[in-house]
C-alpha cells in the first residue's frame, strides 16, 4: 500500500478492525518512510451486473453514482448519510444477491425511490421528479396525491 503522504511503500498495519456489518476492514497503517498514519479499507470485490440504460447502452454498475443521486434528492433535508449509505448497500446487496449478468436502470431507479419514500418523503419527490421526468405539474401532483394516499393508509 502505497503511503498518500511520500509515496512510500514501506508501511505496517497497526490496527484492524472490522466493520458492524462485517463487510469492511479497516486498517489503520503507519508508512515506514514518513512515520504518518493512514486510514485504509478492504473489501471483497463482488462482481455486479452490468446496467442496461433506456437507450440501451451498458455500463459498469457504479455504487457512487447512485449515492450522488440520492444525495442530491437528500440536499438540505435532515437525512443522515449513513442511512443514503445503507440504500445504496441494500440495492448492491440485492442486485449481486440476484446473481444477474444485467440488470435495467429503470430497475435501480425504482428500488432508489421505494427506499425514500420510506426515509423521506421531499428526498422521494425530488428524486422522482427527476428519475420521472415530470413533462408538466399535473404529472406532478398526480404523483403527489399517490403519496399522500399512501401516507394516509398508514
Amino acid at each position: 500500500m502505497k503511503c498518500p503522504f511520500c509515496q512510500s511503500l514501506d508501511n505496517r498495519v497497526i490496527d484492524s478492525r472490522l466493520s458492524r456489518d462485517g463487510h469492511v476492514i479497516r486498517r489503520r497503517r503507519e508508512c515506514g518512510g514518513c512515520e504518518r498514519r493512514f486510514t485504509t479499507y478492504e473489501r471483497v470485490e463482488e462482481i455486479l451486473p452490468m446496467v442496461v440504460k433506456k437507450d440501451g447502452a451498458r455500463e459498469v454498475f457504479d455504487e457512487q453514482k447512485i449515492l450522488g443521486g440520492i444525495r442530491k434528492a437528500c440536499e438540505k433535508r435532515p437525512v443522515p448519510v449513513t442511512a443514503m449509505e445503507q440504500i445504496v448497500e441494500g440495492i448492491e446487496r440485492e442486485l449481486h444477491e440476484a446473481g444477474e449478468k444485467e440488470v435495467s436502470s429503470s430497475y435501480i431507479g425504482e428500488r432508489v425511490m421505494e427506499s425514500l419514500r420510506e426515509v423521506d418523503g421531499v428526498a422521494y419527490v425530488r428524486f422522482a421528479s427527476v428519475y420521472r421526468s415530470f413533462r408538466d405539474v399535473n404529472e406532478f401532483l398526480d404523483e403527489l396525491k399517490h403519496i399522500l394516499a399512501k401516507e394516509e393508509e398508514r
